[in-house]
């Protein structure tokens, strides 16, 4: 059995990493492609460095640039990569280009595909992200759902049963591994370089297309944001986006009252998001994250394909209004912290595994193979 990783994200690497890990142990035949997506070194290899991941054998270094422009040079690249090393399975994760490509690239070749977090719905086709996980999970021979939820969204589209797989989210095998590891690594320095103390700030992240390319929204955020500083008394820290920070300028946004920092790599921004009062986010990866460490979260988009941070209490959407922003603060700081953490117990990478190696040979035998001729 040879296994091919497409990622090509920072939230792709963190949720696969354990993945990695695994399949180290075991020793399994496996190899990491990376689209490049996610290009610099805050945003992308010092978390291999830091998660202690092998380098990706293959860099696609696409880069930045359209929706088309991406997803066409990933799948032009993947297929060269799928061609040559004739893998028996692509896993990608999540709802990225990167997905989008690696799956189509590879179920256009023979190869199989396992969707890593399946089942997902925001249930709001404007997003491009909404498209990617549809796509991906309608073209995937293996779907590992992280909830019940995801995997009743799945057969409720008429995906098969039989293909649908209730694992746990890896981002909860990521956040139980890699905590330990940011006390060691000294993740305080970030708390100690921003001059914040443990509890006594809000925490932002703001990235998404629907947010930070609407100049009328990213400013009401940004709006809200300081309406909550003004009103708590505490600071706010944004570790801010390139693109968005890019966004920003060219708009003429305000963001007095908020601390910008550079993307932090990862342990640090684990830390800062353990040790906050409160976080801010657009984040898909980060509301789970927030859950799972039991901090409250409010949600800067008017939808979420994590419905279960909501309906344990961990969660709550504000949209981008700068009064609801704050009406939504008031009402999660104080929040009871005692909800049961609804993505799993930390052993879904485990359970992924061993479900590709219980049934590829079934996929193998019902699929027309690239490594069985076809070239």
């Amino acid at each position: 059995m040879k296994i091919s990783i497409i990622l090509g994200t920072r939230p792709e690497i963190i949720k696969m990493s354990p993945m990695v890990k695994l399949l180290q142990r075991k020793s399994l035949d496996f190899f990491i492609l990376h689209s490049g997506q996610h290009y610099s070194h805050n945003m992308d290899r010092v978390f291999f460095e830091q998660l202690r991941l092998p380098q990706p054998k293959y860099n696609l270094r696409v880069g930045s640039g359209t929706h088309a422009e991406e997803t066409g040079k990933m799948m032009i690249g993947i297929e060269k990569v799928l061609l040559k090393e004739k893998p028996d399975i692509v896993l990608v994760e999540g709802d990225t280009n990167t997905v989008l490509a690696g799956a189509l690239a590879a179920v256009k070749v023979g190869v199989a595909v396992g969707h890593v977090e399946a089942g997902l719905r925001s249930f709001d086709r404007s997003m491009p992200e909404e498209i990617n996980r549809v796509v991906a999970d309608h073209v995937s021979h293996l779907l590992f759902a992280p909830t019940e939820r995801a995997r009743e969204n799945l057969v409720r589209e008429g995906v098969d049963d039989g293909k649908v797989y209730v694992t746990g989210n890896t981002i909860v095998d990521a956040v139980y591994e890699n905590l330990e590891l940011a006390e060691k690594y000294g993740g305080n320095n970030a708390l100690e370089g921003l001059g914040v103390a443990d509890g006594e700030y809000f925490l932002v992240t703001v990235h998404r297309q629907e947010n930070v390319d609407d100049p009328r929204r990213f400013k009401g955020i940004l709006d809200g944001l300081k309406l909550v500083q003004k009103y708590f008394g505490l600071p706010i820290i944004y570790p801010i986006h390139p693109r968005s920070r890019k966004m920003m300028r060219e708009y003429g946004l305000d963001a007095s009252g908020i601390i910008l920092t550079e993307p932090l790599d990862y342990l640090n921004f684990l830390l800062l998001e353990r040790k906050s009062r409160l976080v801010f986010t657009d984040s898909g990866g980060v509301q789970e994250e927030a859950c799972i460490l039991r901090i409250p979260c409010v949600t800067l988009r008017n939808n979420t394909e994590r419905p279960e941070t909501i309906e344990v209490g961990a969660n709550t959407l504000a949209g981008s209004d700068p009064k609801k922003i704050l009406e939504k603060a008031k009402m999660m700081i104080d929040v009871d912290r005692n909800w049961v953490n609804p993505f799993g117990d930390g052993k879904a990478a485990e359970r992924i595994v061993e479900i590709i190696e219980k049934t590829l040979h079934k996929i193998c035998n019902n699929t027309f193979y690239l490594n069985k001729g076809f070239e």
